[in-house]
Formats: C-alpha cells, structure tokens, sequence
C-alpha cells in the first residue's frame, strides 16, 4: 500500500519508507525525464543529442517511479489547459506504475516568468537590478509561482544568483548585476515570492559560473578564495539563510580545476555542513555526463555518477543517464556506497513530502485551465518595466518629447516584439522554432507604443541587428533630417549558442554594439537631429562616445512584454525614469571589463596607460525631476558587534513625481588585506510627488562589513570606515565617517547579512524639524 501520512509524520513516513524501496526504486527518485524533448535539429543545444534516456521507452522508465518530470510545458507550444489534462495523465500513469504510487516532482524554468506558451513575459533579472526594488521582484515571483503551481508544477529553476565579472558572457542578461549585496537582496526577495507560492526556487549556477576565463560559456574559472567567498558566494548564502530556498543546482564551472558537479567542499562541505542546507541538490542539464565528455574527471559514466552523487548531487537532469544503468552497475560492483544512494533518496522523499506529493489526498489534477497571462500580470511587468528603464544622459532636456514634437523613429529593434525578450522567455526560447504557433502573448513593440502615446511618429529600420549591410542607412538618415528628434532603437537579439547576440552561448569578444548598429548611430547623429539613442540589450556596451554626441541616452535590459509601453511611457513623459544601472557602463568596447568592485590599484592610476574607468557608474539613472539629500550618523562610534545608524532626509525639489534611489556604500581606507574602494551595503527606493519628502534611515550592521581576511577566516575589522550616502558607486553625496570600535571579531554564516532600512513619509514640519 502506499505509504501516505499526514503532514506532522512525513519525515517518519520517510525514513520507514526508504528503508522498504528496492534499489530499483530509489534510483528512480535520483532522475527526470524530459518527454517530448528533440535531439536534432537547429534549436538543439550542444551536446543535447546526448540527453537520451538510452533508447528506454517512457513505461520502462517509470516502471519504478520517477523523480522529476522535466518541462512539459517549457518544451514545445502546448495550449495551457491541453498542457494540464496532458500533465494529470502522465502523473496518473507515474502514480500507477510504481508501488508507492510516488509521483514525479514537475520543474520548469521561470526566469523571466513563466517559461510556458501564453504565460506573461516579465523583465530579465537584469531589469530587476535595474529597479533597486526587491519588494515588487517578491511581488513577481508570487505571482510567477501562483500560475506554475495552477499548472501543476512544484520546482522553478530561478533566479540566476551568479554576480557579473565579465560582461563579454553571453549569459549577464540572466544576472541580477555585478554587485553581490544588489543580487542577493533582489534575488532572495525572488526566492520569498517563489516559496511563498509553493513552488521550489532553485538557485543557479552554484557556483563561479559568471567568472569564466574571457567571459566564454562554461569556460574554466580562476578566481582565489577570497574573491569567491567575498563576491561570488553571498548572494547563495543570503538565499538560503534568509530566503529559505529549497533547492540548489550545480553550475557547469570548473573552479580551480574542480567542476562543480564533483566538489565535495562546495557541495556538500560548505552549502550542507556549514550553511545548514536541507532541500535538494539538483544538476545542471547534463551536467553529471558532462564530467566525462567536458571536463575529463571521469572516465565512464559509472565514474561520473559516482563523482557527483558523492559530491552531494542529489538529482540528475534533465533526464536518466549516468544515475541510470551506469550507477546500478557502479553499486552491484560495490564502487559506489548504498548509503548515498539513501542520502539522496531521502533528501529528494522530503521535498515531495513537504511539497504534499506524498498525502493521502494529494491529486494529479491541476487546474482544468490555467490562467498563464491575465490583466494582473500584465500590470505587474509594465510596473517592474517601468522601473528598470534607466535615464543616461539627457543634456539637452530633450526629452520627456514635447507634445507635438515630429519623432523619427529608426533601428532594428524599434518594431520587433522579440526585441523585449531575453533568451529564457518562451517565445525567444522556444517560440522561435514554432513560428507557426504565434507569440502566444501580445508584445507592443516600442514602434506600437510610441505611436499611441505621442502620434507623430514616421518609422524605418535602418538596419539589422547582426546582417552587416547599410542599404537602409539612407532613408534612415532622411527620416531624421525631416523630423524634430530622432528615437534609434539598438542593441541585441536574445538567443542560443550562437543564434543571437545575448544569451547562453552567446558570448562577445568585445562591447562594441553588435553588427553595424554603432554606425547607424554615427549616421544619424551626424544629421544635426537631436538623436535619443534607446538601447535594448542583455548586456552593458560601451556607448560612452555616442552618448557625448546625442541628445540623451535610454538604456533598458530585455524589458518584457509590455516594454514598449515602459518605454514610451519615459520617452513622453508620462512617467520619470527612476532605473539605476546594476552593471557599469564601460568606456572602451575593446578592454578588459572590470566591474565597480575594484581595489585602488584596480582603478585609474599612474602606473599603467590604459584608464578602467566605466562611462557610466554602477547604480548611476538620472531622473525628470531633482531632489535634495542630508545625511547624518547618530553616532561616529559603531561598535564591531553593534549598528550604526544613518538618516537620510530626501525632498523632490522639483516639479513632477518620480522615485529616487539612496545608496549606501561602505569604504574602508585601510584593512590587512585590499578591498574594494567602495561596496554597496544598503539602498532604498523612494517614491515622492512634487515638495515632498521622506526620511530614509539605515540601520546598518558591523556584520556588514565583514571580508575574509589574512587567515582566510570572515573577519569585522576595528578601525576608520566611511558610509557614503551616493547617487552611484562613483557619486558619493555625503561621506560619513566612523570609527569601528573593539577588538577583531569573527563571523560565520550566523552573522547579519543585510541593512535594515525604513522610509518614513514627512509632512512639511517634521521636515523643518529634521
């Protein structure tokens, strides 16, 4: 009989049923199954001709049972209800192949929404940086995993927690940004919204994945200790502690010779042992055979499985191969322990448990029509939209456009949907390959928007993305010189391994805009047009020589499907840009890029002639309106096991609404050993109408400014600090110094990890008063 149990008896449910499955169960709880999925064709990834289940027939596979069913929505154009009658057949089939009548834990991908035909396409993660506002990501989320769980799927395999280090990898469009205090409070506020909803957050790619040799896809990773301890690494620990995340899986990195999958230290030492992790582990897409064929570790698939399972990989997707055959034979040779086996078992037992696939009344049927994309949803990507399109330059005041004013608009990405799009959103994922099918969800184009909020607008292309020819570069040049500002959309096209300019295996060897977008811009500039260059990408390029010469400069990341609206929305005004960028902007398309988070010898100096200095700052975004700051410290002590306590006063001094970003970085003019000249500790977004004014007050603790130290141990330093209230890393407003009291203090995983912040609205005499 199955061995349902009610909730308060799941974990005892488990152990008494482990020790009752055969070896043949158990394994079958260790690997998905991706059904439907296609080894050939153009829209295969490399190596995905490998991913077959050994020729075995779907009866066969789960004759046992299964662990996971692997996107059976996210694999081909599937109508949301036909996908959910499809979905309740197959777990009835699952339910009644197997003893236990265990049923398959169902993933899917949710980066960017929901990774299904007809689901809302929100903003990528990088929009989400952009916005400086984790409250409306948790918002996003919930709702992202309210419609995956009216889908019947329990695991989403998001968010990307991975910090940029090099913005050559194709993949910085599903990073968060280049600071790891920015990525971790956005992405674990993903996390909450995620759980909240019942739905599994998967943390991804853990770990080092971002900081790849030339920013080249699943390139090796030569970073120290401390740089992965004090960069790469907090992001997960934040997740994990303070979001609760179930489940983590493994990146495709090899750090310091040592691939992910296999790394006992990482994996099982560090996440399980010191960090406390209880949920499950799961692989990357073919991540355990790719120890074999990639990196070289192994020697056969056995070996492999062995590797991996003992590192602490709990799950092997996205379907049976080296968990399969292989390990069975490992084990009847005694080359593998049972006991891991078990581990695992358990750890994969109590997910489903928790998740309720293992009680009495747990059903296979899902919603009998999923509602994917409604007026809710729509809502909450144009607000996230909204917010994460960043104002560069406008020295002119061009823009907002003046009522009235004729508007050229031109560039390759001005009328194309797909132009909002990052490469995990369903229709440049998977929609691409079914053109047949449609977008499955409506996406203004900015040509669409443009036209129904400001009317005076003559459009033409100018270009493509990637095609280098020019023979549109005169009529686009005509069109500016006949109208009064000229709007030219460039940037990238999301894509695959190779099929775009963004995406995962689509890297760069330099900045500079793809194709011949760059000399577009030089065309038209060279009109005497005021040029607003809009810039839809997936990365930071350096556009630092086009925005001297133009009249302002927008920049968006991959913003969703009602991206046109957003941007329309600043470009005429009817809302004030309040973006802040989450990567640096670099000067040279052709240099090493370097984020902000740089020790002195990082930066400018007189020993070397090349100049790092970014043309844009991290967390720089100008507004439509001004506004006012004073800063003050309750107090120049700060205790090394205490807070300190910084308030902001912030007042629109201007005339129109609009949101301001405070940003708290911390500086530490000396400490045993280099550090970065500043570092993001603290931020708050600020929403205020014309005269009126908040105070922002940081609480801010000396756990904060912990950094692993000569010892190799994380350490808070007793000395003279500075918290400097700015408008971007590069822009500091107030300079607060302090002095950190006490004697050299040592911190775990146990310390604070994030800055207390409140905003208080003002009236007019508590302001004099402040």
């Amino acid at each position: 009989m199955t061995p349902h149990a009610e909730p308060t008896n799941r974990q005892a449910v488990v152990d008494d049923l482990i020790t009752r499955m055969s070896l043949e169960e158990k394994l079958s709880q260790l690997v998905g199954l991706w059904v439907g999925a296609d080894a050939t064709g153009a829209g295969v990834a490399p190596h995905q001709s490998e991913m077959t289940a050994d020729g075995l027939g779907w009866s066969e596979v789960i004759r046992d049972g299964l662990g996971q069913l692997t996107r059976p929505y996210g694999s081909a154009p599937v109508d949301p209800a036909a996908g959910a009658a499809s979905l309740a057949a197959s777990q009835a089939e699952i339910v009644a192949a197997n003893r236990w009548g265990i049923p398959a834990l169902v993933h899917e991908e949710c980066l960017a929404g929901f990774a299904a035909w007809g689901a809302t396409a929100y903003p990528v993660p990088l929009s989400w940086g952009a916005s400086f506002d984790p409250e409306l990501v948790e918002e996003m989320a919930l709702r992202i995993g309210a419609s995956m769980r009216a889908a019947g799927v329990h695991q989403g395999l998001a968010p990307v927690l991975d910090v940029t280090r090099d913005y050559r990898w194709g993949r910085t469009e599903e990073t968060i940004g280049e600071d790891p205090y920015l990525v971790g409070t956005v992405g674990t506020a993903y996390v909450r919204g995620l759980e909240a909803a019942g739905v599994v957050a998967t943390l991804k790619h853990f770990a080092g994945y971002s900081a790849s040799r030339s920013g080249r896809n699943l390139a090796p990773v030569s970073i120290g200790a401390r740089e992965l301890a004090d960069v790469i690494l907090p992001p997960f620990e934040m997740a994990v502690l303070d979001g609760g995340a179930r489940s983590v899986m493994h990146s495709y990195a090899e750090l310091d010779g040592v691939p992910s999958a296999a790394d006992v230290s990482l994996l099982t030492t560090l996440l399980r042992d010191r960090w406390g992790f209880t949920g499950t582990v799961v692989a990357d897409y073919f991540g355990i055979r790719f120890l074999q064929t990639l990196h070289g570790v192994a020697g056969s698939e056995a070996e492999a499985a062995a590797l991996a399972l003992a590192a602490g990989v709990d799950v092997e997707l996205p379907s049976v191969h080296c968990y399969g055959e292989p390990l069975r034979g490992a084990l009847a040779r005694g080359d593998v322990d049972e006991a891991l086996v078990d581990r695992a078992v358990r750890r994969v037992l109590l997910q489903k448990a928790d998740l309720g696939l293992l009680d009495a009344d747990w059903s296979p049927r899902a919603a009998a029509d999923p509602v994917l994309d409604d007026a809710g949803s729509q809502d909450l990507a144009l607000r996230l939209a909204r917010e994460a399109v960043v104002l560069l330059t406008n020295p002119a005041d061009v823009l907002p456009l003046r009522p009235g004013t004729t508007v050229a608009l031109v560039g390759p990405l001005a009328d194309d949907p797909l132009a909002m799009l990052g490469c995990y959103s369903f229709p440049a994922h998977v929609g691409v390959h079914h053109p047949e099918r449609g977008l499955g969800i409506e996406i203004p184009t900015v040509l669409d928007a443009l036209r129904g909020a400001h009317g005076t607008v003559t459009y033409t292309r100018g270009c493509d993305v990637t095609d280098p020819r020019r023979d549109g570069f005169d009529e686009a040049v005509a069109a500016a010189r006949d109208a009064d500002v000229c709007v030219v959309a460039v940037g990238d096209r999301a894509g695959l391994f190779g099929r775009g300019t963004s995406g995962e295996g689509c890297d760069a060897t330099d900045l500079e805009l793809p194709g011949v977008e760059a000399d577009l811009v030089r065309a038209l500039l060279a009109t005497g047009t005021p040029v607003v260059v809009l810039l839809l990408t997936g990365r930071p390029y350096a556009v630092g020589p086009l925005a001297a010469e133009a009249a302002a400069v927008v920049q968006t990341f991959f913003p969703g499907q009602l991206g046109g609206q957003a941007i329309a929305d600043v470009l005429t005004g009817a809302i004030s840009p309040s973006g802040r960028l989450p990567v640096s902007i670099p000067a040279d398309a052709s240099g090493q890029p370097g984020t902000y988070l740089s020790a002195p010898l990082g930066r400018r100096s007189g020993v070397s002639s090349v100049d790092p200095t970014a043309a844009f700052p991290f967390g720089h975004g100008l507004s439509y309106t001004d506004f006012s700051w004073s800063a003050r410290a309750t107090s120049d002590e700060w205790a090394v096991d205490g807070d300190a306590t910084v308030e902001v006063l912030v007042t629109n001094t201007g005339e129109r609404a609009g949101a301001d970003v405070v940003q708290l970085y911390l500086h530490d003019p000396v400490a045993q050993v280099t550090r970065p000249v500043v570092r993001l500790v603290g931020y708050a977004r600020v929403q205020l109408g014309p005269a009126e004014s908040a105070l922002v007050t940081f609480t801010v603790p000396a756990d904060v400014t912990a950094f692993t130290g000569l010892a190799g141990e994380r350490v808070v330093e007793p000395g003279d600090v500075e918290l400097r209230v700015a408008h971007s890393s590069a822009d500091t407003g107030d300079a607060l110094a302090l002095r950190l009291t006490g004697s050299l203090r040592t911190v775990d995983h146990t310390r604070r990890l994030t800055t207390g912040v409140s905003v208080t609205a003002l009236h007019p005499m508590e302001v004099t008063n402040a």
